[in-house]
C-alpha cells in the first residue's frame, strides 16, 4: 500500500486533484488495476490516505521537538524552514491538490476532511507557542490569544501558499512575512520581560 500512496503523492503534486485519474496512479506505480482497487475504490480514496500520511508525517518530526522539549527558538526556526522550503519548492506540495479537492466537492461532504486538517495544523503550532510558553520565551495571555496568535500564523501561511500556486511568490516576500511573525513573537518576549 505505501508503494500507492508514495506513488499517487507524486501524482497529486504534479497534476494537482481534478486531473488524476486511478489509471494515472497505476502507472505511476507499476501495479495492475486490480491490484490497486485491493486496497482503494478511487481516487477520492486514495487522495484522503495520502493526506492523512502527510499529515502524520508534516506533524511528527514538529510534535517530536516539542515533547523533547528542545530550545522554542530553534523548534520555530526549523518550522519557518521547512515551511520555506515547501513554498519555494511548490511542485512538491500537495496544497494544489488539496484546493482542488475541496473546492470540488459539496461543503457537506468536505466539512469533516477540512475540520480535522485545520485541526491538526492548528493544534501543532499551538504546541510550538506553548513551548515558548513553558519556556518562557513568549508570554501567557491565555489559551485564546495563543489561538489567535495560531490562527495568524496559519493564515499567512496559507496565504504564501496561495501565492506559491499562482507563482506570484518571492523568497524576499516568504522572508518578509516570517520576518513579522518573528517579530509577534517578539514582541510577546519583550512583554514578558517587563
Amino acid at each position: 500500500m505505501k508503494k500507492i500512496l508514495d506513488a499517487a503523492r507524486r501524482v497529486f503534486c504534479r497534476k494537482g486533484f481534478l486531473a488524476v485519474t486511478m489509471q494515472d496512479i497505476i502507472d505511476e506505480c507499476g501495479i495492475s488495476r486490480g491490484g490497486i482497487y485491493i486496497y482503494f475504490a478511487s481516487v477520492d480514496e486514495i487522495f484522503l490516505e495520502v493526506m492523512k500520511q502527510r499529515s502524520k508525517e508534516k506533524f511528527s518530526e514538529v510534535n517530536k521537538a516539542v515533547q523533547n522539549f528542545q530550545p522554542f527558538g530553534q523548534v520555530i526556526s526549523d518550522y519557518f524552514a521547512r515551511q520555506k522550503e515547501r513554498l519555494l519548492n511548490f511542485e512538491n506540495s500537495l496544497f494544489r491538490a488539496y484546493c482542488e479537492y475541496i473546492f470540488s466537492k459539496p461543503k457537506p461532504a468536505v466539512q469533516a476532511f477540512r475540520d480535522i486538517q485545520f485541526s491538526q495544523l492548528q493544534k501543532t503550532v499551538e504546541s510550538i507557542l506553548l513551548l515558548g510558553v513553558l519556556q518562557g520565551v513568549v508570554a501567557n495571555d491565555g489559551k485564546e490569544k495563543l489561538q489567535r496568535l495560531a490562527n495568524h500564523f496559519i493564515v499567512t501561511i496559507d496565504g504564501l501558499s496561495i501565492l506559491a500556486l499562482a507563482e506570484a511568490l518571492t523568497e524576499e516576500l516568504i522572508d518578509g512575512q516570517f520576518a513579522i511573525l518573528n517579530e509577534m513573537i517578539q514582541k510577546k518576549e519583550n512583554e514578558n520581560a517587563n
